[in-house]
């Protein structure tokens, strides 16, 4: 059976150890030494948003580590010295925005992919990622979304609401997602409307749609096939660890 990379061009930069931004359709990821330091879509909320949306952090006290610190490159360090977050707390955050934007920068298109040699981004680097490791996780969610409600037409649709059926009830996370659905608003908007991921808006906007709670669309297209899954790791990679260690705290806190 074939194995087929999510980005051959991404596989390629690990190898050759590049530093710089790969620049896609729906989002750039930005490498240092081969390995994924940030990532950016447009598709999902920014780290800022997870920060201040959640209300973890005051929107001034963001602006004021980009005014001081952004230059530098090096925002996550000063929200860090500051005594704004914990070093777990960013760590945790970054890498959720990390993984979530790269699930959006890193689905099919058929536009240009380029690298630019040497960009860094202002955030600066917290906890470098492996290629390998953000594409295998790319393929999980894809497959994930896809055994949940295999119609993609919902992720850009506006989300409407749907009566419950008797004694069917929603859980505490998607009860506030539902509350927040007014007809227009998009699972992206609502992502960033309540400072959440937007994969486990999606996940949940998802999850809602199969129990009847929200509408998909009229005359869906089912997804594309999932990609082949590139080998097994073996589950002493500390990547997978990470993965395993990133997926149980977003969880806890969404």
């Amino acid at each position: 059976m074939s194995r087929t990379a999510v980005s051959p061009m991404l596989v390629r930069l690990a190898a050759e150890k590049a530093t710089g931004a790969l620049l896609r359709d729906h989002g750039t990821l930005y490498l240092v030494d081969g390995r994924v330091v940030h990532a950016e879509s447009p598709a999902a909320p920014g780290v800022d948003v997870l920060l201040t949306a959640g209300g973890r952090l005051p929107r001034e006290g963001w602006d004021e580590a980009v005014d001081r610190a952004g230059a530098h490159r090096a925002v996550g360090r000063f929200l860090v010295d500051s005594g704004r977050l914990h070093d777990g707390e960013l760590e945790i955050c970054h890498l959720g925005a990390v993984f979530d934007a790269a699930f959006f920068a890193l689905s099919p298109t058929s536009g240009p992919t380029r690298f630019r040699y040497g960009v860094g981004h202002w955030f600066g680097t917290v906890r470098p990622v492996s290629a390998e490791a953000v594409e295998r996780e790319t393929v999980r969610r894809r497959e994930l979304l896809d055994a949940v409600w295999p119609y993609a037409a919902v992720d850009t649709a506006p989300v409407v609401p749907r009566p419950a059926s008797p004694g069917q009830t929603a859980g505490a996370r998607q009860r506030v997602l539902l509350a927040a659905a007014d007809g227009e608003r998009t699972p992206a908007e609502l992502a960033r409307l309540l400072g959440r991921p937007a994969f486990h808006t999606l996940l949940d906007v998802r999850r809602l749609a199969a129990a009847g709670l929200v509408e998909t669309p009229l005359a869906p297209e089912p997804a594309p096939p999932p990609q082949a899954l590139l080998p097994a790791l073996p589950v002493t990679d500390p990547d997978i660890a990470l993965l395993r260690r990133l997926r149980d705290a977003l969880e806890a806190h969404l």
